[in-house]
């Protein structure tokens, strides 16, 4: 799948977030990824907004590769406020 740089105004697919492999997906929307070392289990990780609109997504170490790209993926949707259902207990959203 071929992804459209992120524009002013242009949110990506549900498809483009679903089906884009997980770094071009971040590079097609300039959104950095890090690595925390927050141990709680309770934590999947995060999505904080810059002041110039950048995203940066805060993802915990050591979690399966199958958890980490689903909750990423999951997380991207909401913060680009794309329509896809919630996950399911025990995965909680939040907004400042």
């Amino acid at each position: 799948m071929t992804v459209a740089c992120a524009a002013p105004g242009r949110r990506p697919s549900a498809d483009e977030i679903l089906d884009t492999p997980l770094p071009e997906l971040l590079a097609a929307w300039a959104v950095e990824r890090l690595s925390t070392s927050v141990t709680d289990r309770g934590f999947f990780g995060a999505v904080l907004e810059r002041r110039d609109g950048r995203k940066l997504l805060a993802m915990p170490v050591n979690r399966p590769a199958l958890e980490s790209d689903t909750v990423a993926r999951y997380l991207l949707a909401k913060a680009f406020d794309v329509d896809l259902p919630d996950m399911p207990p025990p995965f909680v959203t939040s907004r400042p």
